[in-house]
């Protein structure tokens, strides 16, 4: 499968998200704190390797089975920040949860695009 222009945007925010949640990995809440507990955090991590090592493979071979798990671990590593929603969080965390959401939904839609068919004259 050819991969498109948007395809690889899609991919390469996916593998931005994929390393903010392996970064993030590495500095739970500390003690006392309001954030996400260290299993959804050590969990973020795990789905941030799996994004980029699928969007590694997507990347070089465009197979269809590794363009979804890439939009599969961004919507999993998405619905585990919802809570910030709707827990006592400052407004700037909230902020950053939702500009991470958008960009998720961002990366799906690009990644799990059709590529457009050119259109062929008949005689």
């Amino acid at each position: 499968m050819p991969i498109t222009t948007g395809t690889r945007a899609g991919l390469a925010i996916a593998a931005l998200l994929g390393v903010a949640d392996v970064v993030s990995a590495f500095f739970p809440t500390p003690e006392g704190q309001v954030g996400p507990p260290l299993p959804i955090v050590l969990l973020g991590g795990l789905l941030g390797l799996a994004t980029l090592a699928a969007a590694a493979v997507a990347w070089r071979t465009g197979r269809r089975g590794a363009l979804r798990i890439v939009a599969g671990t961004r919507v999993l590593s998405a619905i585990t920040a919802l809570p910030a929603f709707f827990v006592d969080v400052p407004a700037w965390v909230k902020l950053v949860v939702a500009v991470g959401v958008v960009l998720t939904v961002v990366c799906v839609v690009l990644v799990l695009a059709p590529a457009r068919r050119s259109a062929s004259l008949v005689d």
